[in-house]
Parts: structure tokens; C-alpha cells; sequence
């Protein structure tokens, strides 16, 4: 090694050890960016400042028809959505990928039925031309089913953590934070979707790495897919409808 370039080692290496080895506080201080002002609610569990009001008791505006897209044919009272099954799904008119969402639902006193047919909806976080990704609403106030398919479970990926369900009659939280899969220039996976999910307040899916779209029959799977709608399920169980109130995202 020539004697110009042991120079200019020596030279180099002190700065780069201090860079490693910070002896003042100022060094390990970040500035900039300053994040932006949010202003919380005032009242648990309402939407935030930068929030968009996805369902805020008074009409249907932000969603639509999973059937051709026309009008959501749920029905709204009292500050309650109610599914209207023969209408079918209704999924949102914007799209999302990256999110923070806020979801009450509740299922009804009269509720009927045992296992899958008793208060069966869900909340499909990205729908897609093969379905989607399912947080699955139930009523699983003793009530026993297969576990992935209970509530708070990702349907058929993973059961939840525990069974934080409050009885027929009362309202069910779900908070949640979505990270959409993202995918390589020819369609395959670069990363798969990430969820996690608090219900009633109780963490019940912890970052979960999901394996593809919701299968009913078979194995999830990954198609490539961009910004997608969050659909809410009209399922075909012959129960009593739930209803769903102060659904609200925060985009990420």
C-alpha cells in the first residue's frame, strides 16, 4: 500500500468512528422533518383531524354497490347502517392502500343461528377482482366455530389472540393498520400484506404477515393489485342483519 493512500485512510477513519460513536447529544438529534399537528377527537374512538368520514351516521355518500357499482342499498336510522342482504356488498368509492381504520359494528339481540350462520359479515381490507383480504365479523359470544374463522380472525389465515367479543345488542370496535402488499414488475410478490388489529381495544392480530386473498375453499394466493376499495359483507346467512356506525381511515 502506497504512502499517499495510508494518508488518506487515516484521515477517513477517525470520522468515521465518531460518526459510529456520537459524544455529544446533539449529534443523535433529528430536527427535520417536523411530523404535521393531528388533532385527537375529543371523544374516544371519533375520527381525528386528518381523518376521512367513511360512514358518519347520516348517509351512504362514500360507498357504493359491489354489484356494477350503483347506489349502496344498506339501510341508514338513527345513525346506524344496517346490511341489506338481498342488496348485496357495498365497498367504498375511493381507494386505499397504506391505512388506519376505525370500525364499530354490533350484532343484534334477535340474532339466530349457530357457528358461521349467526351474525357472519366482514370487513374486506383491500377487495380485489378475486375477493380479498377478510377481517371477519361475527357473533362469537358463545358461539363456537373453527377458529380462523371466527371474530377478530383473518378468515382461514389466522385465528385471533383471543376472543375479545361483547355480547348480542352491544357495540364491537375494530381498530386496524393495513399495510397493502406490494408487487414486483412482472407480478410477483415483493412484500405481502400486513395487519394488525385491536378489537374492542384487545390486540388480536399483531403485524400478521398474510399468505394471499381470502379463500373460502383452498389455499390463499397472491395476484398483483394496486389501491383497492375496503368492502363491507352482506353474507347469506338467514340471521338477523348486523349494523355498522362511525366508521372512519386515516391514510398512511
Amino acid at each position: 500500500m502506497n504512502r499517499p493512500l495510508l494518508c488518506a485512510l487515516a484521515l477517513v477513519i477517525p470520522i468515521c468512528a465518531s460518526a459510529q460513536n456520537p459524544t455529544k447529544p446533539e449529534e443523535t438529534e433529528v430536527w427535520s422533518p417536523v411530523p404535521k399537528i393531528v388533532t385527537p377527537a375529543a371523544k374516544c374512538g371519533d375520527a381525528p383531524s386528518d381523518a376521512i368520514q367513511l360512514f358518519d351516521g347520516r348517509n351512504l355518500d362514500e360507498w357504493k354497490s359491489a354489484r356494477g357499482g350503483g347506489p349502496a342499498g344498506w339501510t341508514v336510522s338513527k345513525g346506524v347502517m344496517t346490511v341489506n342482504k338481498k342488496a348485496g356488498d357495498i365497498e367504498t368509492k375511493r381507494l386505499f392502500t397504506n391505512y388506519q381504520l376505525h370500525v364499530e359494528w354490533r350484532v343484534p339481540t334477535n340474532v339466530t343461528g349457530s357457528g358461521q350462520a349467526r351474525g357472519n359479515s366482514g370487513v374486506f381490507l383491500a377487495a380485489t377482482e378475486d375477493g380479498g383480504y377478510e377481517l371477519q365479523i361475527m357473533d362469537s359470544y358463545n358461539n363456537t366455530t373453527y377458529v380462523n374463522g371466527q371474530a377478530g380472525s383473518m378468515y382461514k389465515q389466522n385465528p385471533p389472540l383471543v376472543n375479545a367479543m361483547r355480547k348480542p345488542g352491544e357495540w364491537n370496535v375494530y381498530d386496524v393498520v393495513w399495510t397493502a402488499p406490494t408487487f414486483n414488475a412482472d407480478g410477483t410478490l415483493k412484500s405481502p400484506a400486513r395487519v394488525t388489529v385491536l378489537h374492542n381495544g384487545v390486540l388480536v392480530q399483531n403485524d400478521f404477515a398474510l399468505k394471499g386473498t381470502t379463500q373460502y375453499i383452498g389455499l390463499p394466493s397472491y395476484k398483483a393489485h394496486g389501491a383497492a376499495p375496503i368492502r363491507l359483507q352482506a353474507h347469506g346467512d338467514p340471521s338477523p342483519p348486523i349494523s355498522f356506525r362511525n366508521i372512519w381511515v386515516r391514510e398512511l
